[in-house]
């Protein structure tokens, strides 16, 4: 729940704007500030520390501009990226949005909606990751929604993502279409009858307990995990988000009992159109930098020295684990999740 709203001048000029305003007033937010000009002020604050989290409590409702407007690819996950805002209000001390979102980190809402989901008709049947591969071709031409925000963690302020999932699961895009986003919340109940079409995939991050204290301000792991199986419940195809995997001490008994829970939720669901994504903690320097600022004192490991350093096609730099724990966390996972969700299809691993 945010502290503050700020609204900007360009975006009173659309509809979707009276939506979130409502929704916020609902939500009882009392400090909301409509802007004479379309220029969002950086939080002030003593310390670095302060200033996060002001700009964590505080929501901007602003238009896309033209940049933010033209899908990307973004493999492996899906074919294109649709950015329903721009930032999230949890607390994850590895957070993968540090370091490449600028400025502080203030959640920007996109009143611009119909623009937003506008390309949708004009890329369906184009893309490299779905569309047309033999494994995943049945989920159409894919767009992914959670790639720089959660849109589940702030639905309740903007009613984007159920648009989104309507106007898809109706054909309004026509029939070639299909989202899918990852939440760390479970809120789901406003999705639930929505006539989604079964073209949603949702798909839940999830983890080992310890790897959980590090993810603040978010649904537990047992509230997702029940989540999962709602949403599973109302024909959605669902999918577990397990990331970022960490080789904590003991995580092979931890992961297994989450892989374990998961499959207790699942039983007895018909239809079950399940996936998993697993992905490996890593982290930038300029991502360690700003996260280190945040979170002082955070137990998080990212200690250069224990990792292997990749470089990017554009020359940035990546840590990640060492080659031999990737190979022995590669190979758990796609075992026991075959052992333990053999209804689970494994997408990828990175």
């Amino acid at each position: 729940m945010p502290q503050h709203v700020v609204v900007t001048r360009s975006a009173t000029e659309h509809a979707h704007t009276a939506e979130i305003l409502r929704r916020v007033e609902a939500a009882g937010v009392s400090d909301v500030r409509v802007l004479t000009n379309d220029r969002i002020t950086s939080p002030k604050g003593e310390t670095e520390r302060e200033a996060y989290a002001r700009a964590k409590a505080t929501l901007a409702v602003v238009v896309a501009p033209p940049s933010q407007l033209k899908p990307q690819p973004i493999p492996p996950s899906a074919d294109w990226r649709l950015d329903l805002a721009r930032g999230c209000p949890a607390h994850c001390q590895y957070c993968y949005l540090a370091g490449s979102l600028s400025g502080p980190p203030i959640t920007r809402l996109y009143a611009n909606l119909d623009d937003v989901l506008a390309p949708i008709s004009s890329l369906s049947g184009t893309g490299s990751v779905t569309t047309g591969d033999a494994a995943r071709g049945g989920e159409g031409t894919t767009f992914e929604l959670s790639c720089y925000t959660d849109p589940l963690g702030i639905e309740h302020l903007t009613g984007s993502l159920a648009t989104a999932v309507e106007q898809v699961g109706t054909g309004h895009h026509g029939d070639g279409a299909s989202l899918r986003f990852t939440t760390k919340f479970d809120a789901v109940q406003p999705l639930l009858a929505l006539p989604h079409g079964r073209r949603t995939r949702v798909r839940f991050s999830l983890n080992a307990t310890e790897v959980e204290r590090f993810e603040g301000g978010t649904a537990s792991m047992p509230r997702r995990v029940a989540a999962l199986r709602e949403v599973a419940l109302a024909g959605y195809p669902v999918g577990l988000t397990i990331a970022p995997v960490m080789p904590v001490p003991g995580w092979q008994q931890s992961y297994g009992t989450l892989l374990d829970d998961v499959a207790a939720a699942l039983a007895g669901v018909t239809d079950l159109d399940l996936t998993a994504e697993v992905i490996t903690h890593r982290f930038t320097p300029g991502s360690k930098e700003v996260l280190t600022g945040w979170y002082p004192r955070t137990r998080l490991e990212m200690d250069e020295a224990s990792r292997s350093s990749k470089r990017s096609k554009f020359g940035g730099i990546k840590y990640v684990y060492p080659r031999e724990t990737m190979t022995e966390l590669r190979g758990w996972f796609t075992e026991q999740l075959a052992a333990r969700l053999p209804a689970a299809r494994l997408l990828y691993w990175t």
